[in-house]
């Protein structure tokens, strides 16, 4: 038998909410948990609701925004929930990802579980393998990661989806910036807003682009020493440290970027647990466009070399990094991932977005003093690596620099990067 269950807790009498069971609103729907029922709203296709109450209990805060109905809130993960009333029909909306799931065990509750996620020596341990293994990635799943100001500006002049992440379904529930902040791949650098999360949600390609962070596949990153990492540590379990939560966290494939697809979107988190978009991304137009009014402009005044009043922020072509290419009649062309089911050539007219036939995204990998290297770009002599399975030795050998959590990259001479190859990954359609 199997349970979902996202955070510390009792394990027995907890089941995972049915699709069925995901829809609702302000005043119709009703959640319980700890044996009372609670007026809700549901979160993210219901991984997540917020729950309401007049006086303040246990867990819940004070609704400070404008016009609350309730004084008090609070934001709870579906796999709390006991049961869910008041639903409305959700016929053709989109599936929901599968809970995080435990093997029932008369000995072993969910505080064990996550006491061992948090151990770098339960790596192999049955129990959090089989937990961990509940947590798949299919075409279309919502991935997110979790932003600071500066690289919510590095994604708006091009910067691509790479490195640590997470679904949306697991982390749903973490609302505020001080939830989110276990969540962040860059470290503090004292400037930063306290009042202000920032994320970058987009639908995944395909599950093979992305990875399990384990000691048996990433071991050097679970080793570096905390003088050559940034943010949390890798424990090498498949779980993001944390003191209260059950996160399964995943690593793009050998730390590759993968293309950006279209409608990912640029979001913030507030105090109170609003997210609010603040750009979406339209890849024909090659671009983000703003989504944020005028209520929600100083949120954008917090991204550096970034103008408020900005409508459209353009992209620049990157001669080189990762392409996603396809066939359409025979002919190779660029072309656009919309998952779950649309990906089609790269064109300006909507008349010419013909659906492709083939689809793979193309890197160029390469090894240098014996390390492989994914390389970004070239620069007058010189290539931009970024290593695919960094360890303690290859970081100081190389002299590469961590520019977020897991990430490191350094500058190689040209001549000096041997095994240059293209690789074509390919997608099934």
């Amino acid at each position: 038998m199997f349970i979902g269950a996202s955070r510390c807790g009792p394990m027995v009498g907890r089941v995972a909410v049915t699709p069925r069971e995901r829809t609702g609103s302000p005043t119709d729907l009703r959640v319980t948990l700890g044996g009372a029922t609670y007026p809700a709203v549901e979160i993210a296709r219901g991984a997540a609701y917020e729950i309401f109450a007049v006086e303040q209990g246990d867990g819940f805060f004070r609704d400070e925004r404008p016009g609350a109905r309730y004084p008090y809130h609070r934001f709870v993960h579906a796999s709390e929930i006991a049961a869910v009333t008041g639903r409305a029909d959700r016929a053709g909306s989109e599936e929901p990802d599968d809970p995080l799931t435990a093997p029932l065990h008369r000995a072993i509750g969910w505080p064990e579980v996550h006491s061992r996620t948090q151990h770098p020596g339960a790596a192999g341990d049955p129990l959090v393998t089989a937990v961990r293994a509940s947590a798949r990635v299919r075409r279309g799943t919502r991935m997110v990661k979790h932003l600071s100001a500066a690289q919510v500006t590095a994604y708006l002049r091009g910067r691509l989806p790479h490195g640590f992440c997470f679904r949306e379904y697991d982390v749903a529930h973490l609302r505020t910036p001080a939830d989110l902040a276990l969540l962040r791949t860059e470290a503090e650098n004292g400037r930063e807003n306290p009042d202000v999360a920032f994320a970058l949600r987009w639908r995944a390609t395909d599950p093979s682009d992305y990875d399990v962070p384990t000691t048996d596949r990433y071991p050097g990153l679970v080793t570096m020493p905390a003088h050559d990492r940034m943010a949390a540590p890798v424990l090498g379990t498949g779980f993001a440290p944390s003191g209260n939560h059950v996160i399964p966290e995943f690593v793009t494939n050998n730390l590759t970027d993968l293309p950006m697809p279209a409608n990912a979107t640029l979001v913030a988190h507030t105090p109170d647990g609003d997210e609010v978009i603040l750009y979406s991304f339209q890849p024909e137009q090659r671009g983000w466009l703003r989504m944020a009014g005028p209520r929600w402009r100083h949120l954008l005044a917090e991204l550096p070399d970034i103008s408020p009043d900005q409508e459209y922020v353009q992209v620049a072509d990157q001669p080189t990094g990762v392409r996603l290419v396809g066939t359409y009649r025979g002919e190779e062309c660029a072309a656009v991932p919309d998952p779950p089911g649309e990906f089609r050539v790269l064109a300006m007219t909507r008349a010419a977005r013909y659906p492709v036939d083939t689809l793979a995204r193309r890197n160029e990998y390469g090894r240098w003093r014996d390390a492989p290297c994914l390389i970004l770009r070239q620069e007058s002599g010189w290539l931009r690596l970024r290593l695919c399975r960094p360890d303690p030795e290859s970081v100081a050998r190389l002299g590469a620099q961590c520019y977020e959590r897991g990430v490191y990259e350094t500058w190689a001479p040209l001549g000096e990067v041997v095994d240059r190859q293209v690789v074509d990954h390919r997608y099934p359609l």
